[in-house]
């Protein structure tokens, strides 16, 4: 790593020494420096190949496992004890409702394609996020990092990563179990570290790292001593390997100036639009509270998908609404995080309809599990794989419709089942032309045989 600092005697209210710096090279993924990962995506050859479609995913994963109920399937004219507490909210599209805390997303039905077929068997969280994140892979290679290896680690342009997982600042104890496990569940398994996700943290090592904080014409100046000291180096570097390294050297430095790390500067934004994202009224916790951040991280995966990141997995937790020790009620749980839901997810929608990106991002909802269609005596719902959450929105997917549907008591499809493989087969499919990708003679043949063996959801394509 080079470090430069600028004006080292100043000094915060801590004591410490604050410095004006640019880092070439510290961009840890996986263990890879930014250089190496640079390196790596030249490897992969010409990034742009013809079997990759111009769109990206949102992941957005409700961690604890949503309730099925009162979020899409609300079964009104079940019994009480069955019904959605949160009632119903009539949608755009003929005989179809809502759960009663997403009114905006309500009037955007339109736009999405709701799942009611969605499930697996697993009601264990760790094993089902891995489940429903991996599509069941047997070694635990999640979709972003199927996606990476088939179109390469970095986009060839900006240079950003093209898998990143953006994580809410979790406090609460059990909140902080759920974001871990979608943290785990969302790795690369068998393929190995270059193929992790990037975690930008709300303002990690990356983001300073590819910031510009001094004035261009300082920095120039700078590379040209560093180009003198590296001189220097190589006189003692009997193997080499600094000279094979600067290519890379060159691509870190011109991926600072060309201002990469500009897609995560929020404040680039018009406030208003920030305004409308803006959740953090909602405070979200059991035990410990914070403010609710979905608005932010949502609006975060736009600005990187215009940037180039192909597969961004965006954590809420808090789903687990046993109404117990830990977890709060379907009323009060839904109260905390339906409505900031509502509104991030349908800001969100409207923006990239706006900018006109809805055929370019792939919007997709799901969680561990769905919840027991019976309410447990203290007001919660229970894990139910047999039943879960699913929905879509835009990717050039065939929108405005109800995909499948549950039998009158909301336990099980009563249509044929949707799984997390046939997930795995529909993003896959928006993502790359799968019969070039097929003929690819450097794709990984068991790969392409795991995400070929169901059919895309069939309605949507």
């Amino acid at each position: 790593m080079l470090t430069l600092f600028t004006n080292p005697s100043a000094r915060d209210c801590s004591g410490v020494s604050r410095r004006d710096f640019i880092r070439i090279g510290a961009m840890g993924l996986g263990g890879f420096s930014l250089p190496g990962m640079l390196a790596s995506k030249a490897a992969t050859a010409a990034s742009e190949r013809d079997f990759l479609k111009d769109k990206s995913v949102v992941l957005l994963f409700l961690a604890g496992g949503a309730s099925h109920i009162e979020t899409f399937d609300p079964h009104i004219d079940a019994p009480q004890e069955i019904r959605s507490v949160t009632g119903e909210v009539a949608t755009t599209i003929a005989g179809v409702t809502f759960g009663g805390t997403f009114p905006r997303l309500a009037k955007l039905a339109r736009k999405m394609a709701v799942v009611r077929s969605f499930r697996h068997t697993i009601t264990d969280h760790p094993k089902a996020i891995q489940h429903v994140l991996t599509a069941g892979h047997p070694a635990q290679v999640s979709m972003g990092s199927i996606y990476t290896r088939f179109r390469g680690t970095n986009h060839a342009a900006t240079g950003l990563p093209a898998y990143m997982t953006l994580l809410a600042p979790e406090i609460d104890p059990q909140y902080l179990k759920e974001k871990d496990r979608v943290w785990i569940g969302s790795g690369p398994g068998s393929l190995g570290p270059t193929y992790t996700p990037f975690d930008p943290s709300g303002g990690g090592p990356m983001i300073k790292n590819l910031e510009l904080n001094i004035s261009r014409e300082r920095f120039l100046s700078r590379h040209s001593l560093l180009g003198a000291l590296d001189q220097l180096n190589r006189r003692i570097d009997a193997s080499g390997m600094i000279a094979a390294l600067d290519q890379y050297e060159q691509q870190a430095l011109d991926m600072i100036l060309r201002g990469a790390g500009s897609a995560f500067d929020l404040s680039q934004e018009n406030p208003r639009l920030i305004e409308r994202y803006d959740t953090s009224r909602y405070q979200v916790g059991k035990k410990l509270f914070r403010a609710c951040t979905l608005g932010k991280q949502m609006l975060l995966a736009r600005r990187l998908c215009e940037a180039g990141c192909g597969f961004v997995t965006v954590q809420s937790a808090g789903w687990d609404m046993h109404a117990d020790i830990n977890n709060p009620g379907m009323v009060a749980g839904m109260e905390m995080l339906g409505h900031p839901l509502d509104q991030a997810v349908s800001a969100f929608l409207e923006d990239v309809e706006a900018r006109g990106l809805s055929e370019k991002i792939l919007l997709v909802i799901t969680g561990d599990f769905g919840r027991t269609p019976k309410i447990n005596n203290r007001g919660g719902r229970d894990h139910w794989a047999n039943l879960g959450t699913l929905a879509f929105a835009g990717g050039g997917l065939k929108m405005g419709q109800v995909v499948g549907r549950s039998d009158r008591h909301a336990a099980e499809p009563a249509s044929d089942p949707i799984t997390p493989e046939h997930l795995l087969a529909t993003i896959m499919h928006a993502l790359f032309d799968v019969g070039k990708l097929r003929v690819q003679p450097a794709m990984p043949r068991d790969l392409l045989a795991f995400v070929e063996q169901v059919e895309p959801i069939h309605e949507l394509i």
